[in-house]
């Protein structure tokens, strides 16, 4: 399997050059293959949130390279990291981060017309991926008439609406009770194998980690 994901030498500091500097990240060395779901598991704190945004093109690393699919994406301009992100790189949070005005379909149809696809593709695109995850029946509901489930279901959908290789999640069942999460992460799961995309997932919960792939604890600022 080729890699999808390579980050080399990847660290970071803030306050840099003053008596308050925090080295966050030390040195990162990581790799993602294709079709590969890597649990991410850090203490509070140990700069897990950091190296995601990093990996996703969120945040900017002080030094270290970081490359997509064999591409080189480090020192890009704004433009060209926003649309390597739009394009190649899904993103689920611990919050649904749902747009309240919009429909669950709506929801997913906005982030593929900004990827310039044709409306009636995106929103064929849209019913059926809630159709897969099992919202069929809800795509017409806004988001606070759905279940906490159902909207992280949604944000599911959304992160794979362009079709990306990466997906990145923080925490995605964190706010979720234990049945919901399991059953949460159980579509999460799904979804990203029948899609065949990598997936990079935080996560505290042991038990979910140890139904990914393989695990990377970050300690110290480094990969353990």
């Amino acid at each position: 399997m080729s890699d999808v994901l390579t980050l080399s030498g990847i660290g970071k500091s803030y306050n840099r050059g003053t008596p308050a500097e925090v080295s966050v990240l030390r040195g990162v060395d990581m790799r993602i293959a294709r079709g590969e779901v890597v649990a991410l598991v850090a203490p509070s704190g140990a700069g897990k949130s950091t190296l995601l945004h990093i990996a996703g093109l969120l945040d900017t690393p002080d030094r270290g390279r970081i490359t997509l699919a064999g591409e080189d994406l480090t020192g890009l301009s704004d433009r060209r990291r926003t649309a390597a992100r739009r394009s190649e790189m899904g993103f689920v949070y611990q919050f649904h981060h749902l747009l309240p005005e919009f429909t669950a379909e709506e929801n997913i149809v906005l982030p593929q017309l900004a990827n310039a696809v044709p409306r009636a593709q995106a929103h064929d695109h849209a019913r059926a991926l809630l159709e897969q995850v099992g919202l069929g029946a809800r795509m017409g509901h806004r988001p606070s008439a759905l279940s906490g489930g159902e909207q992280q279901r949604v944000a599911f959908c959304r992160a794979l609406a362009n079709g990306p290789r990466l997906l990145l999640a923080d925490e995605p069942t964190g706010n979720l009770d234990p049945t919901t999460s399991d059953q949460v992460f159980s579509v999460l799961m799904e979804l990203v194998r029948e899609t065949g995309l990598s997936a990079l997932i935080a996560t505290h919960n042991m038990e979910l980690a140890g139904r990914m792939d393989r695990i990377l604890r970050l300690d110290d600022g480094r990969l353990v």
